[in-house]
């Protein structure tokens, strides 16, 4: 597996995801998304590469991501006046989708 390669991937895909699940904030949460996979690199290509090399499960995958919720501030999003409430559920969207994405690209299916 490509270290390089690992996070520019991931943000492509994540992209895509949040395309199709947030059309009405797209470039404001992918502007928010790439300043905390910036900010966030070094720990998502360890934690990836300790997943696809069996050192992490998946459920301590999900918590370490989890554990990056308060470094994704949504703050562009935060500007167009959504509240905190909606801004909480559409980071813990994110990262279950960071989670996907991961698990995807080290488990692909058959």
């Amino acid at each position: 597996m490509n270290h390089n390669k690992l996070i520019e991937e991931l943000k492509n895909k994540l992209k895509v995801s949040i395309a199709k699940s947030y059309k009405d904030n797209k470039s404001e949460l992918e502007k928010d998304l790439n300043a905390f996979l910036e900010t966030s690199k070094e720990k998502l290509e360890r934690w990836m590469i300790l997943f696809s090399i069996g050192d992490l499960t998946e459920e301590e995958l999900e918590w370490l991501l989890k554990s990056q919720l308060d470094l994704m501030t949504l703050q562009t999003l935060q500007t167009t006046g959504i509240s905190k409430i909606k801004l909480n559920a559409i980071k813990n969207n994110i990262i279950k989708m960071i989670f996907k994405v991961i698990i995807d690209m080290i488990i692909p299916t058959a």
